[in-house]
């Protein structure tokens, strides 16, 4: 048999994915470059109309038609928060998330950096124009910060990157939450019926063993996305929703699967063959059997999470940073960092994340309700806590659910950009100290 030929873009994306986590935060990084360039540059009117372009679709006479900024944060998100839930229920089901133990510090540290910057925010912002903008400075950018974390490669351990990733992860539930709860109005309760009616549909599929991807994607786009768009409720939501409707459980087990394997194996070896570049009917159809076999071996969540990555990685997430980073500087630069929500925003990110995450790990630890993970010291925890300030995506996301003023979100932006690069500057300083005191350390204790 003839090897079958690989998209060469394919084994580009699976290398960067598989080898460097740092390949989807360059990505969005070379976005953010390409926005901030061409939106300053002679050519921004062309921008501003690539973002405000009009995109529609119609069925039967009945049209929805929105510009493509709008389709891309209510709608390509919304894919990404599918991936986001697939993520969290993956690890609670057999993950990081799954051992309540190990799970206490990355839930109390992700829930002390949300509360601390709002409350930073808030300190700044109380009762002026900004004041619902504390939403901002409570999300960290995953992407971006696993992206510097990667960087460092064995310097530091991997329990440590364990730690951001199931901390990220919470975070964005987190955010999830807030969106839903504090960042939705006018609500349909009509419509919301209908996005409800269409997840119990999903639910009732997968109780009754419905493993196929596209009686999810249909019901999900079709049915709850929709509904969630028309209701008034940001449509993020409802990726979450979806993901948690997606089987996390295999058909057959992983024994049954490998004797069943062996067994075709041998059938086929003793198929008879013919001449040529074709196999013959019989072996064709051990070839289907296996097929379905290892479908069954796979549970429809990891497989699906594992398609949308790559996805979401280098296509979903460069997209938003393109159509929402391309940010026209004008006006006194300082003057715009020293605003009450600049300032409100740059110390919930740095200071609040800081205090949050290191001080509700500190106390955890302390009162023995959890511990450090293996070779994890504090400074390099610290030099995390710094970085996760990095807040970008999703905090540009929720400046403009905030706020509705553009010169707001000019101002929010802003400041959003300078303190993510502070974040991960500081960050990475305080993991390259930290990590090098360490590995120093165990150095001289090993030749003793």
């Amino acid at each position: 048999m003839r090897p079958l030929k690989r998209n060469p873009l394919v084994i580009f994306l699976e290398s960067l994915k598989g080898k460097n986590q740092a390949g989807v935060g360059i990505a969005i990084l070379l976005a953010v470059i390409v926005a901030m360039l061409w939106a300053n540059s002679p050519l921004k009117g062309y921008y501003n109309e690539l973002i405000h372009m009009e995109i529609f679709i119609g069925l039967n006479g009945n049209t929805l038609s929105e510009p493509l900024l709008l389709w891309v944060n209510d709608g390509l998100m919304a894919v990404f928060f599918l991936f986001v839930g697939l993520e969290l229920k993956r690890e609670i089901l057999g993950g990081k998330l799954s051992n309540p133990r190990k799970a206490i510090l990355p839930i109390g540290a992700a829930v002390g950096g949300m509360l601390v910057p709002a409350l930073i925010y808030s300190f700044f912002n109380g009762n002026g124009i900004g004041q619902s903008g504390w939403g901002i400075p409570m999300a960290t950018d995953i992407a971006f910060a696993l992206g510097v974390l990667s960087l460092f490669g064995n310097r530091v351990p991997v329990t440590l990157k364990v730690f951001l990733v199931a901390l990220a992860i919470v975070d964005d539930l987190g955010a999830v939450l807030v969106i839903a709860v504090f960042y939705t109005s006018g609500i349909s309760e009509m419509d919301l019926l209908h996005g409800f009616l269409f997840f119990l549909v999903l639910l009732g599929g997968n109780y009754f063993g419905v493993r196929s991807a596209w009686f999810y994607f249909i019901i999900g786009i079709g049915g709850v996305w929709l509904a969630f768009f028309f209701s008034g409720v940001h449509p993020t939501v409802a990726g979450i929703l979806i993901a948690f409707t997606i089987p996390g459980k295999v058909k057959i087990k992983e024994q049954d699967y490998l004797k069943n394997l062996t067994i075709l194996h041998r059938k086929f070896i003793e198929a008879t063959p013919i001449k040529g570049s074709f196999i013959s009917e019989s072996q064709l159809e051990i070839l289907e059997k296996i097929k379905s076999k290892t479908n069954d071996a796979e549970t429809p969540l990891q497989k699906l999470e594992h398609g949308l990555s790559p996805i979401v990685g280098f296509f979903i997430l460069p997209v938003f940073a393109l159509v929402n980073a391309g940010i026209h500087i004008h006006g006194d630069i300082l003057n715009t960092l020293s605003q009450q929500i600049s300032l409100g925003i740059m110390a919930g990110l740095i200071v609040g994340k800081f205090i949050g995450i290191a001080g509700f790990s500190w106390i955890l630890v302390k009162l023995k309700i959890a511990q450090l993970g293996e070779g994890v010291t504090w400074g390099q925890l610290c030099g995390v806590a710094l970085i996760a300030g990095i807040g970008f995506t999703m905090s540009f996301f929720i400046t403009d659910l905030a706020f509705q003023s553009e010169e707001l979100r000019y101002i929010a932006k802003l400041s959003i950009l300078f303190t993510s690069v502070l974040a991960g500057i500081g960050g990475s300083f305080m993991l390259w100290v930290s990590s090098r005191s360490s590995s120093q350390y165990h150095s001289v204790k090993t030749d003793t």
